[in-house]
């Protein structure tokens, strides 16, 4: 059947309503209804479904729809429905159904009614499924969230890889319409060659989302004042908080609204009424953030969500370009800021360690993109389109100065004869190396694969030991996206010169070079339980401090840990609280300890904060939530009973070590808790005498110190144990 442009837009005012096509719609749109093999690669909120809908009710016969999610097929055939006088018209088939839903389904199919039919994968894999579908009239099929199909994608579903062979049984000549909302040059090839789409015209929107900034901050231990601050200076405005574990989505949702934030968690473990009710409060406007984890979002169509933040960074660019994709959709303004600290990657490759080695290897090299957005000093924009194969200019490009980067450039530098050198070492070592190694190899670093390789014998091994590696690594991405390198797409991560890399080694010219972001892990203090800020602190302050730490400890003839600990201290150089309420805000600071020593210190910050003229940070108390306080009645009390401590931790779920974790945070806050019945127990007089001794003489009391004090004759638990007595009949 022929179609003219007038029957086709036509057709969309009949049923969509639209008087004309965006982007990329109406070549995509006839390129299916010719059927051609269509490959679609389009940004969420291109209006990608449209792509195949539209030729569907054009179109004989029923179009075949796969899709992995549930709740999308079901948005899209209410969606289908309302525009249409036939209910009919489309169908979902999985294993939802009842017999009588599935009969109604085939009936509809048998008698030409349906014209788009969605079905999951695994419902395509049913034998008697196959044979239906062999007996009717299909139009097209068509393949949505393709990059399930590819490894390489942040969404792998192991059926989708089986696709192809199913479609063959049901008829080899049907057209087949692959369509994805990110895909970068590798995936791309993977969908092509997994649907066997060799001959597939294949149609690509721009991913540039010129109304979004980019902006990329430091993680400190301050990170949810940091959130508090800036979703305040939004105020009014609708945003999405995205956490990595549905704990902390809980913690944070509460502290925002403990701090007069209207905001809602949404997670997978929530139950399904839970979860819908939450989602429509935010649609509706009754709620103006939502903190999720990344289960929201999918189907979420709010065109005005103003901010996306990232409590901890995604696995992937390709993750953080959908998340951060939901900001802005009517084209106003979207700012998608990310906290990073290099200690969540970590985190995120220790989750890796338990998958199959293949796995965990795109995991890293996705992981390893990730990190080089967060800490590159060039155009964020530009980096993210590189990354999905696109050129983009920042001097003149749309959206050129929406970011952090490009508003607040880092210096630059000659970098000539080092580039220079970097693509000699790709050259010379065969272009068979990742980054990682050919930075080895710059710097002299042996391994097990230059070992492997012989490099560490050769005269060009440890050239660039004058830089170091992070200085190298920087300088490896920023070529790459310069085109002076790429990464192999068959054996992907491996690094190999383009032409303009081989002509430039010939004739070098000027390369000016920025230095990356150095992002300085917090020294992480596991011995006290709360994490250690640095930094931020008040440097003067915090030495007047630590005097009148020492001056109230002698007084009382205490060691000075005793009164306050290092962290709380720090806390207080960060925000000069001078109420006792403030006080109590301060980290390890609890309404005893503040009673107890607190008028002293708080005079003192008072003081401190008139005579500097300090503006303290907007007046900005985060108050802490009341999440823990179940907990810590239930603590109080069972130790107040004399129970066993164990049972106490295995009432609650609890490893021991997380338990003592909990009881440390009650004792340093300044409550009492009495656990020598335990302590009776596990220790007799003159151990408890001599571990007393080592705490009312020593400099901190740190763990570590006094297991190497007692060259190991207690177990870090004991000590811990000792140190709650101490702490709780010492200082409360």
């Amino acid at each position: 059947m022929d179609f003219n442009e007038n029957d086709i837009l036509a057709a969309l005012k009949k049923h969509f309503g639209f008087s004309q096509f965006k982007g990329l719609q109406a070549d995509v749109v006839k390129s299916v209804l010719n059927g051609e093999n269509t490959f679609v690669i389009m940004p969420t909120g291109g209006g990608k479904s449209l792509c195949y809908q539209l030729p569907a009710l054009m179109s004989e016969g029923t179009a075949i729809v796969v899709s992995p999610l549930i709740a999308l097929m079901k948005n899209q055939v209410d969606a289908l429905r309302g525009i249409s006088s036939e209910n009919g018209i489309a169908h979902v088939l999985n294993s939802s159904l009842t017999k009588t839903e599935v009969k109604k389904v085939k009936e509809d199919l048998t008698n030409g009614v349906t014209k788009l039919l969605y079905v999951a994968p695994e419902s395509l894999t049913k034998e008697d499924n196959i044979e239906f579908l062999k007996s009717i009239k299909i139009s097209f099929l068509a393949v949505d969230e393709a990059h399930c199909i590819s490894e390489w994608g942040h969404d792998f579903r192991p059926e989708y890889r089986n696709l192809r062979n199913i479609i063959q049984k049901i008829d080899e000549g049907i057209s087949i319409v692959g369509l994805t909302a990110t895909a970068t040059p590798k995936v791309q090839e993977d969908i092509l060659k997994n649907l066997r789409m060799a001959n597939a015209t294949t149609y690509k929107a721009s991913f540039n989302r010129p109304n979004l900034y980019y902006e990329v901050r430091p993680k400190t231990k301050a990170v949810d004042a940091d959130i508090i601050r800036f979703v305040k200076q939004n105020q009014g405005k609708s945003g999405i908080v995205y956490c990595l574990s549905r704990k902390r989505v809980e913690e944070l949702a509460q502290v925002l609204q403990v701090n007069g934030i209207n905001a809602v968690p949404y997670h997978a473990g929530l139950d399904a009424k839970t979860r819908a009710k939450h989602q429509d409060m935010f649609l509706m406007e009754d709620v103006d953030v939502v903190v999720a984890t990344i289960a929201f979002g999918m189907g979420i169509d709010k065109p005005d969500v103003r901010f996306v933040i990232h409590h901890d960074i995604p696995k992937s660019i390709e993750s953080y370009y959908q998340e951060t994709g939901r900001a802005g959709r009517d084209g106003g303004e979207g700012h998608c800021l990310a906290f990073y600290a290099y200690k969540d990657i970590e985190k995120l490759e220790k989750f890796m360690s338990g998958k199959p080695v293949a796995e965990q290897e795109i995991g890293h090299a996705l992981l390893q993109e990730m990190v080089a957005y967060a800490e590159t000093s060039m155009s964020r924009r530009k980096f993210i389109l590189h990354y999905f194969g696109e050129e983009f200019d920042e001097n003149t490009g749309e959206g050129g100065d929406m970011d952090d980067n490009m508003r607040n450039p880092k210096k630059q530098h000659e970098a000539q004869d080092e580039l220079k050198m970097m693509l000699e070492t790709v050259s010379d070592t065969k272009e068979k190396y990742k980054s990682k190694e050919i930075v080895n190899t710059l710097i002299g670093n042996k391994n097990a694969l230059i070992s492997s390789h012989k490099t560490d014998t050769k005269p060009f091994f440890g050239r660039g030991k004058h830089k170091d590696d992070k200085y190298w690594m920087a300088l490896i991405r920023q070529a790459l996206v310069a085109k002076y390198v790429k990464k192999d797409i068959e054996t992907y991560g491996v690094v190999k010169l383009t032409d303009k890399g081989r002509d430039y080694i010939v004739s070098p010219q000027s390369f000016m070079m920025t230095e990356d972001h150095i992002y300085a892990a917090d020294a992480d203090d596991s011995i006290v339980t709360m994490a250690k800020g640095g930094a931020a602190a008040d440097e003067k302050l915090m030495k007047m401090l630590k005097d009148l730490r020492k001056k109230v400890a002698k007084k009382l003839e205490v060691p000075p840990f005793v009164v306050f600990q290092d962290p709380s201290l720090e806390d207080m150089a960060l925000k000069y609280p001078i109420t006792m309420d403030e006080l109590k805000n301060v980290h390890g600071v609890g309404d005893g300890k503040a009673k107890k020593y607190g008028k002293e210190f708080i005079d003192l910050i008072g003081r401190y904060v008139e005579e500097n003229e300090i503006e303290r940070p907007d007046d900005l108390v985060v108050k802490s939530t009341g999440a823990n306080s179940a907990l810590k009645l239930y603590i109080i009390q069972n130790v107040d009973r004399k129970l066993p401590l164990d049972d106490i931790a295995a009432a609650k779920g609890m490893e021991m070590a997380d338990f003592i974790k909990e009881m440390e945070m009650i004792v340093f806050s300044g409550t009492k808790l009495n656990i020598d019945y335990w302590i009776d127990d596990h220790l007799d007089e003159d151990q408890q005498e001599e571990i007393h001794e080592y705490f009312m003489e020593a400099e901190n009391d740190k763990i570590a110190d006094a297991i190497e004090e007692f060259d190991g004759d207690y177990e870090d638990e004991e000590l811990r144990l000792y140190r709650i007595k101490f702490i709780s009949e010492v200082a409360n």
